[in-house]
Order: C-alpha cells, then sequence, then structure tokens
C-alpha cells in the first residue's frame, strides 16, 4: 500500500503531528509522553525563540488517510557554523514498523536538506541542545524520563538498514542514593570551600532564584556546554523563555548553587522529582485533569526517584572537586526526603570529567542513546 507524506501547514495538522506520538505508545510502559504544551510551544514558529536561528518543516506520513509516521526537519544555521558543517537535523521521528513508511519519510527530509544545500543528515536531534535527543539503542525494558526519547527497538534497525552511522552516542546512569552522608564530600567540600572561596547559597523564592541567578545559570550552561556535541548557545530570548517556563517548577529544596567571593555563579545542580509516571498517568496533557498528576508528584506524595536535569561547573573549576560541594549540599536533602535513585540523564560516553564524578557511589549504566549520520 502507498505511503502519502504531507507536509504540517494548520494548526490541525501540527496537533496530529504532536498527538502521533500518544497514540503510537500509549500500552507502552515505558514510554513517557512529552508534554503537549510544551512540544506544541517547541514546534511553534511564534512561540519558539530558536526560530531565530533556526528553520524547520515537519512531515506526516500517512496509509489510507491515517497517520503512520511522522518526522520534523531542522537546520540550526548557529550551530552549522560553530561547527563548520552543513547539516539538516531529523527529529520528532516516529513510525510503525515498516520500510516503506520509515524510507518515504527519509526519503522527503534528505530531499528537504538538499535543497536547501546540506551535505549530511544527523539526528535525532531538536532544535538545541535542551531538547530531545538521541535514539535509545539500549534500555528498552526501562522507564523513560520526561526529558528524553522512548523508541521501540525497531527503529536502531531502519536507521542501519538505511546506511546511517554512529554519530554520538550518550549513556544514562542510575544512582543510588546513600542511606546516609558522604563523609569524603564533607570532607573536600571544607578544604574547597576555604581554598577557592567557594559557598553554597539557597534562594528563599523562586522569584528570587529567577531575578538573582536566572540569567546567570543559562549563561553557565552556554559555557559549559559549549564543547558538547552539536550545541549552539542560547540566545537571550531562548534564556527568557526557559526562565518563565521552568524556574516556576522548580522546587528549591532539590537546588544547589555554588557562587564565588563575588557571587559569580561557578557551580550548579538542579533536580527534580521523577515526573515520569505523572507524565503517563496525564497521557502528557496538563488539562483538564493532567495538572493534577503532575502537582501531586511535586508537591505533595513525591516519587522514590529524582531526575539530573541541569549540572555544570565552571570549566576553571572543573578539575578542583566542586562536584563534592553540590553532592553534600544536596545528598543530606535527598536522604531526608526519601529519595532513593536518580537518573543522570544522557551524558556523552565520551564525557570522562562528568562520569568520573558517579565513581563514589552505587550506581548502574542502564540505558545507551544514538544520534546517526548520513551523507547526503
Amino acid at each position: 500500500m502507498s505511503v502519502e507524506i504531507v507536509k504540517v501547514e494548520t494548526m490541525g495538522q501540527l496537533k496530529k503531528f504532536v498527538r502521533y506520538n500518544y497514540e503510537l505508545y500509549k500500552d507502552n510502559p515505558y514510554a513517557v509522553p512529552e508534554l503537549y504544551e510544551d512540544a506544541m510551544n517547541t514546534l511553534r514558529r511564534d512561540r519558539n525563540a530558536a526560530f531565530e536561528f533556526c528553520e524547520a518543516d515537519y512531515f506526516l506520513a500517512l496509509r489510507d488517510g491515517k497517520v503512520v509516521g511522522r518526522v520534523a526537519a531542522i537546520i540550526n544555521h548557529r550551530a552549522n557554523e560553530r561547527w563548520g558543517i552543513k547539516a539538516a537535523r531529523f527529529g520528532w521521528i516516529d513510525f510503525i514498523d515498516d520500510a516503506g513508511v520509515v524510507d518515504a519519510l527519509f526519503a522527503t527530509v534528505e530531499q528537504w536538506a538538499r535543497e536547501r544545500g546540506m551535505t549530511e543528515l544527523q539526528g535525532p536531534l531538536g532544535f538545541t541542545d535542551l531538547d530531545r535527543e538521541g535514539m535509545l539503542v539500549e534500555g528498552f525494558d526501562r522507564l523513560g524520563t520526561m526529558a528524553t526519547i522512548y523508541n521501540f527497538p525497531y527503529y536502531p534497525q531502519h536507521m542501519e538498514r538505511m546506511g546511517f552511522e554512529k554519530d554520538a552516542d550518550w549513556v544514562e546512569f542510575l544512582i543510588k542514593v546513600p542511606e546516609k552522608n558522604w563523609e569524603k564530600a564533607e570532607r573536600l567540600s571544607a578544604i574547597i570551600t576555604r581554598k577557592y572561596n567557594l559557598r553554597v547559597v539557597q534562594c528563599k523564592s523562586r522569584s528570587e532564584l529567577a531575578k538573582r541567578y536566572g540569567k546567570a545559570l543559562f549563561s553557565l550552561v552556554n559555557e559549559c556546554y559549549a564543547p558538547l556535541y552539536g550545541f549552539s548557545p542560547l540566545s537571550d530570548r531562548q534564556v527568557e523563555q526557559l526562565i518563565k517556563q521552568y524556574l516556576p517548577a522548580i522546587d528549591l529544596r532539590l537546588v544547589s548553587l555554588i557562587v564565588d567571593e563575588n557571587d559569580n555563579l561557578v557551580g550548579l545542580g538542579v533536580t527534580l522529582a521523577s515526573l515520569s509516571i505523572a507524565l503517563q498517568k496525564a497521557k502528557g496533557r496538563l488539562f483538564p485533569f493532567g495538572w493534577f498528576h503532575l502537582a501531586k508528584a511535586l508537591f505533595f506524595s513525591r516519587p522514590k526517584r529524582l531526575d539530573f536535569l541541569l549540572v555544570a561547573i565552571k570549566p576553571e573549576y572543573q578539575s578542583k572537586g566542586v562536584m563534592a560541594l553540590l553532592f553534600n549540599d544536596l545528598m543530606p536533602r535527598y536522604i531526608a526526603m526519601g529519595f532513593e535513585d536518580v537518573e543522570t540523564n544522557p551524558e556523552l560516553e565520551t564525557n570522562n570529567k562528568v562520569q568520573a564524578q558517579w565513581e563514589s557511589f552505587e550506581k548502574e549504566q542502564h540505558k545507551r542513546r544514538r544520534a546517526y549520520k548520513k551523507a547526503l
């Protein structure tokens, strides 16, 4: 049966594009749906500041009028300039296990990229590094997180069949929260605090966090993430959007900020009670009743698992033990709040500095995801 590829041009088609993922994975116990409102805002040109330096089109694969696949075709011009490449990205990729559907979707994206002078295709990637990225290749029987893609095992099989090759891998760890405070971190924290004149700060309100450290937080992210695969710096408008979107939902007890003697931010750890089960119960929607499940997980009946959302240490402090200050600040709170384990979320497999931080903990590398590439 033939496959029809339709470009998304109306709001109704965009809603179908977003909802297809929910339909495809509605009975899967490991898939965590993207929050519908966030997905719509990310994909809309009038809502996402990344369109200042990105261009994109979205496509649906139809068979007998039924959606059987979707894909976003993206060019991040800022990232291309930074890395000296001419790459298009594919993202928001989903499809049934059918070679005809998969081939039609990727033929469309490849042609779209060639028409714009691109010489290679990478993905799955989003507009920026803060979007979901990386196709799952290990850990299909493990619960996903709000920040990551879940896909069926047949996805990477089709990528390899089409001639795509590995471009980068991310690994994910599940870290056991210790039963008592880590004495080594306590000792190191005392030494490092004195030696480098650093201190931990705790904001009294989310508005204080946003006003005092909001821009500095994402400026530090820009600085620390700059060498990482596919990264492009967040613009001022993106930072403003992120502050408004995410800081109101943060539990201040699960945030650690390290500053120097001049109150300059040199390290941060932003964690959040896992919303995976809550998002599944809410079916990815805030309304009419999804907000209840999310609020319950955040403020009333917390899960036993945490997610690391952002961890960043200023480059000149990365080999000076500053992570010990974050652990020493956060771990006692994790213990007191009854958390049992922490999802690191994706880390590049080559990022040895980050992975070395987990050596002192009981841990399991339980997932792996991949960005593929193909010359055009």
